[in-house]
This record gives structure tokens, C-alpha cells and sequence, in this order.
């Protein structure tokens, strides 16, 4: 009963997880972003993807030309999303990534990132968002 009691403590004197919707013109200039929000006491990320990878379109495609970077982060390969969290521990972070039709693509490239920093899949938190009807 005890260990109950404790853990139920644990939960509710937990602080509230703080997430910013942000993105920015590239991998690198979003990771500042980050971490700048972070070092404010933003507990947790909320990635915002430009059109051209909600869309599933490389950067480099004729269909994304003028849309690159314009609403949130262009990610196109592991490199970008190595370069988005470099130097954000994801162990302890709570990740939001709306992406709806890519989002087990971009999962994917995350679990590919955790693991390049020695996170086990076990300790991510996180969720991503697949409403493909809304596109």
C-alpha cells in the first residue's frame, strides 16, 4: 500500500511537460532553437516539419522549391536528424513530432538517433501524430 501511496505521490508531483511547437530553416538552426528553449526550462519537443517533409518530398525535388525550410525543419536523411538533436539527450526528453504520412519514417530516423547516443527504444517518450485524413 505504501509503494502505491509513493508512486501515486511520485505521478502527481511529477512538473508538467513544457513543449514548444518550433522548427526552424534547417536541422542545425532548429537544434539552437532547441537548445536555447531548453536552457529556459522547456522540459520537453515539439518539432514542427516544413511542408516539403510532411509531404514526404526531399528538399532537392522540383515539387518542394520555395517551400524548404519556410514552416518548420526540413529533414530529408538520418544526417538531418542526427544534426536537429545533437547534444539533446533523448533519454530525457519528451518528443512530439506532427507529422502525419512520414511519421514512421521520421520515427524511425529518431529510434536511429537514440541509439547513435546509446538510448534504449525502452526510455523514449514521446508521440508522433498520423492523421493522414487531414492532409
Amino acid at each position: 500500500m505504501e509503494n502505491q501511496r509513493s508512486a501515486v505521490n511520485a505521478e502527481r508531483d511529477r512538473p508538467w511537460l513544457i513543449r514548444t511547437y518550433a522548427g526552424h530553416s534547417s536541422a542545425a538552426a532548429s537544434n539552437a532553437l532547441y537548445r536555447q528553449n531548453l536552457a529556459k526550462g522547456q522540459t520537453g519537443l515539439s518539432v514542427a516539419f516544413d511542408l516539403p517533409t510532411q509531404t514526404g518530398y526531399d528538399s532537392d525535388h522540383v515539387l518542394a522549391r520555395g517551400e524548404v525550410g519556410k514552416v518548420g525543419v526540413p529533414v530529408g536523411h538520418l544526417g538531418d536528424m542526427m544534426t536537429l538533436f545533437d547534444g539533446i539527450p533523448l533519454d530525457q526528453m519528451n518528443t512530439s513530432m506532427t507529422i502525419n504520412a512520414p511519421a514512421a519514417w521520421l520515427l524511425s530516423l529518431y529510434i536511429a538517433v537514440a541509439e547513435k547516443q546509446g538510448t534504449p527504444r525502452a526510455s523514449l517518450q514521446g508521440t508522433t501524430q498520423n492523421d493522414i485524413i487531414k492532409e
